[in-house]
């Protein structure tokens, strides 16, 4: 099993110690499509997965989520929480467990879900619908230090509840200077480039682990998408992810950055619980 870059109390001695600079951007890949996010004091999570949940579920099945990568760390580890977000209902972005343990170690943390979900995501999580902060594609919503618009994501398709919501979307979050764009789960779409060059993204976290039909689950972009998305939005700084958690969905990042390099595109493909920090931003 591939060990993280930095795992449980390394892992949170460097977010301690990223803490200290005043207006550097932090970030740091925990795996699948979670993120933690650091500015100043704040502390927002993209869509964080740190259970085994999945691959005790379908142990015994024919689509076994075996995995690839140890848990960088604990969720109930991470105390310091202000702001966490699910993109979609999928587990690996909408973790019970993860998820039921952040809000009992951050009483005062936010957890921003699509509109469409939100009945689903608080039986889940077994909480009131009113407990979470909801969001549809289009809409904006200030949560403490954070902005975050929502666009749509197609996981492969646009899914709409009845009341024409989306049920799969993406994050643009606004951090004081800084803007990221967290994409879910998707696959390129007509429109997508215009509905992102809206703002002026710093760093953009895709997907790359691509849509096989042998696999038998809803795909995402490929590599060369990704790197292709980044540049034509005009992004100054491009992470992937989505890949490395389960044996049977995934890729490597090779056409990733082999895209990138040929782009001419900024990228960084961090190991799980590594860094990426702003101050090398050009």
């Amino acid at each position: 099993m591939i060990k993280p870059a930095l795992q449980d109390a390394a892992f949170l001695a460097d977010v301690r110690d990223a803490a200290s600079s005043e207006n550097d951007l932090h970030i740091w890949w925990l795996g699948q499509s979670g993120f933690l996010v650091q500015w100043r004091d704040s502390h927002l999570l993209f869509d964080p997965y740190l259970s085994d949940s999945l691959s005790r579920k379908y142990a015994t099945t024919e689509k076994p989520h075996t995995r690839m990568t140890e848990r960088v760390v604990s969720p109930d580890a991470l105390d310091f929480i202000n702001l966490t977000t699910s993109s979609h209902n999928h587990t690996d972005h909408l973790d019970g467990e993860t998820l039921t343990a952040l809000l009992q170690t951050n009483p005062h943390m936010e957890l921003l879900v699509p509109s469409a979900n939100r009945r689903f995501a608080a039986e889940r999580l077994g909480v009131n619908p009113d407990q979470l902060e909801a969001i549809d594609a289009g809409q904006s919503i200030a949560l403490g230090p954070f902005e975050l618009h929502a666009v749509p994501a197609a996981h492969e398709d646009f899914a709409k509840d009845d009341l024409g919501r989306h049920q799969y979307v993406g994050y643009v979050a606004n951090l004081g200077p800084w803007t990221i764009y967290h994409s879910g789960d998707t696959i390129p779409y007509d429109g997508m480039e215009e509905i992102l060059r809206q703002w002026k993204i710093d760093i953009a976290l895709l997907p790359i682990n691509g849509r096989r039909p042998e696999r038998r689950v809803a795909g995402n972009f490929w590599g060369r998408e990704a790197a292709n998305l980044a540049k034509v939005i005009g992004a100054r700084m491009v992470i992937p992810c989505h890949y490395d958690m389960f044996e049977f969905n995934t890729e490597t990042p090779e056409e990733f950055e082999t895209t990138c390099l040929a782009l001419g595109q900024a990228h960084q493909t961090l190991l799980a619980g590594q860094r990426w920090s702003s101050f090398g931003l050009k």
